[in-house]
C-alpha cells in the first residue's frame, strides 16, 4: 500500500509560521481538545465535508447524486446527516458553485514535494521554507519520516508546529531534518490543561525539555484565551518555565484569542463553546506581555484586539 498523508490545507505565501516566506502544510488530526480550537477542521484525521451557505445557489444537484440520501436542503441551510454521510464527495463534484466542500486531500511524499517545491525560489530568497503544522503533523509521523528528509536533501529550512503531545519515540525519527521547533505551551497547571484541552501537560513539557536539550531553535506559542489562558500567574508560570528548562527558545508569541473560527464549527455542526466570547482588549495583551517580557526578553504579542 502506497504511504500517504492528509492535509486539510497546503497555504502558500505564510509568513506566521516561521522566518521568510513559508509554505504551511497543516495536517489532519490532532490529540488535543482545545475549547479554542480555531482549525476545527483539523481534529478528525479523516476528511470532512462542509456546506458554505454564502456560495449556495440552491441548484439541489447534490441532492440528487448524493447515494446515502444523507443531505437535505431546508430553509435553514443545507442539513448533513453526519450519521448516513461517508463523504465519498460525490456531491461536492455535482455541486456547480463548491457550495459542498470536502476537506482533506491526500497526497503521496512524492505529490507534495512536487507541490512544495514550486515555490523553492520565494524560500531562498526570503530565508524562509516549510512548516508543518496541523491539527497536529507529528498524528501522521510515517509520512513525515519520508517527506521531511527530502526537504532536507533539498535544503529547505523545515520547521515543526507541534503540540508537543506525542510519544518522544516519533518525534525522535524526524529531529534530524528539523531546523525549527513551533511549540505550543498553553497553560502550566496541569488539571488547568487537562480542563481546557482533554489531556494533562506532563508529555508536552517534558518533550519541550528534550527538544532543546537536542539543541533544537524553538519559537514557543501561547494562545491568549479569555477565561483559560489569560491570567498573569499563568503567564509568569510559562515564563519561568521556558526561562529555566527551554535555553534555546529565541521566540515567545502571546496569540491573542481570535472568534474567526466560529464558522468553521458551524459548517461542521460542532458546538463552539466561546460562541459569546469578546477579544481581549490591547491594554490586557499589553499587561499580558509585559509579566512575560520580564522573564523572556524575546515576548512579543500579536493578535485582534478590541
Amino acid at each position: 500500500m502506497t504511504l500517504t498523508g492528509t492535509t486539510f490545507n497546503v497555504q502558500q505565501f505564510s509568513t506566521e509560521d516561521g522566518p521568510g516566506i513559508r509554505t504551511t502544510v497543516f495536517m489532519k488530526g490532532c490529540p488535543l481538545r482545545c475549547v479554542w480550537c480555531h482549525n476545527p477542521e483539523g481534529l478528525r484525521p479523516n476528511p470532512d465535508l462542509v456546506w458554505y451557505d454564502v456560495r449556495c445557489i440552491g441548484a439541489r444537484d447534490c441532492l440528487r447524486v448524493c447515494p446515502e440520501g444523507a443531505l437535505k436542503l431546508t430553509p435553514e441551510g443545507m442539513r448533513i446527516d453526519r450519521e448516513r454521510c461517508t463523504v465519498c464527495g460525490t456531491c461536492a463534484w455535482a455541486c456547480p458553485t463548491a457550495a459542498l466542500e470536502v476537506i482533506g486531500r491526500e497526497w503521496s511524499p512524492d505529490a507534495l514535494m512536487a507541490e512544495l517545491l514550486k515555490d523553492r525560489v520565494f524560500y531562498e530568497t526570503s530565508g524562509g521554507g516549510v512548516t508543518f503544522s496541523g491539527g497536529e503533523p507529528m498524528m501522521q509521523a510515517d509520512f513525515l519520516s519520508e517527506v521531511l528528509p527530502r526537504c532536507h536533501e533539498a535544503g529547505i529550512h523545515v520547521a515543526l508546529d507541534t503540540c508537543g503531545l506525542v510519544p518522544w519515540e516519533h518525534y525522535e525519527r524526524v529531529m534530524p531534518f528539523v531546523s525549527l521547533v513551533l511549540l505550543d505551551i498553553k497553560l502550566m497547571d496541569s488539571s488547568q490543561h487537562q480542563k481546557a484541552t482533554g489531556v494533562d501537560n506532563a508529555l508536552i513539557l517534558e518533550n519541550a525539555r528534550r527538544m532543546a536539550g537536542r539543541g533544537k531553535p524553538m519559537w514557543i506559542r501561547t494562545p491568549v484565551i479569555p477565561g483559560f489562558t489569560d491570567d498573569l500567574g499563568n503567564i509568569r508560570a510559562i515564563g519561568g518555565f521556558i526561562r529555566e528548562s527551554l535555553p534555546t527558545v529565541e521566540r515567545w508569541d502571546l496569540l491573542a484569542y481570535t472568534n474567526l473560527g466560529r464558522p468553521k464549527y458551524h459548517r461542521l455542526d460542532l458546538p463552539y463553546a466561546l460562541e459569546e466570547t469578546a477579544l481581549l482588549t490591547q491594554q490586557e495583551m499589553e499587561a499580558l506581555h509585559s509579566a512575560a517580557a520580564e522573564l523572556v526578553p524575546a515576548a512579543r504579542w500579536s493578535g485582534a484586539t478590541r
